[in-house]
């Protein structure tokens, strides 16, 4: 589904340069739960960013169901990133001032959707991660564990093949994480590919497969 080849990216300042990845090969198949871990530093979000098309590649070729991206201009990926993926961070990034309905409906903002439709999509999102009854608290309002359930919502609501998840439970306590995890598990035994960052073992072995990042290389 998603083919990484022969990967290289490097950093560059006016006085420093930093190979941050080396000849990476990696191939994510649809339908499959896949952790990435390895040491801070290692360059584990980076593969996460070159693979969700949020940064390009130095050298080397990123394929989506086939099709080699071509140009990494925004006008140009802009469609085949919300389209295809959603996108979990660990710190959330919800907008304190939108209701949580209003946080869940902004990416399809970028879909030819009317508004009813935006709103109902919203809602199921909601729904479905068990959130119904806080649609319009606003993320101040709610604990650790359900803003991250909202911004879950908010990476499903387009319906996306890909969800990418950094550190997804790296703010959070075990249980409010093991919840975090049993919702992303669910989420992909219901078909949806699930890439996921993390320094957690026991997480990381609940997914299908693990890859390991040192040194900006894929060590297994």
């Amino acid at each position: 589904m998603i083919r990484l080849e022969n990967i290289s990216k490097t950093y560059r300042t006016d006085k420093v340069e930093t190979l941050a990845l080396k000849d990476i090969n990696l191939h994510v198949n649809k339908g499959e739960f896949l952790s990435i871990m390895g040491p801070s530093g290692c360059g584990k979000s980076t593969l996460l960013n070159l693979i969700g098309l949020l940064d390009q590649p130095g050298a080397g070729t990123i394929s989506v169901d086939g099709a080699a991206v071509k140009s990494y201009r925004d006008k140009d990926v802009a469609q085949l990133r919300n389209q295809t993926f959603g996108f979990i961070f660990q710190s959330f990034h919800l907008i304190n001032d939108l209701q949580v309905i209003d946080n869940v409906e902004l990416p399809l903002l970028y879909r030819s959707l009317p508004a009813r439709e935006r709103k109902q999509r919203a809602r199921e999102a909601l729904e479905r991660v068990g959130l119904g009854a806080r649609m319009e608290h606003y993320p101040n309002q709610l604990s650790g564990g359900q803003q991250q359930r909202v911004a879950i919502a908010r990476a499903i609501v387009g319906r996306p093949q890909v969800l990418l998840a950094d550190e997804p439970t790296g703010n959070l306590d075990s249980q409010m994480g093991g919840e975090v995890m049993d919702l992303l598990l669910r989420l992909n035994q219901e078909g949806t590919t699930v890439v996921m960052v993390t320094h957690d073992e026991r997480e990381a072995k609940r997914g299908s497969h693990i890859v390991r990042v040192f040194d900006g290389q894929l060590v297994s």
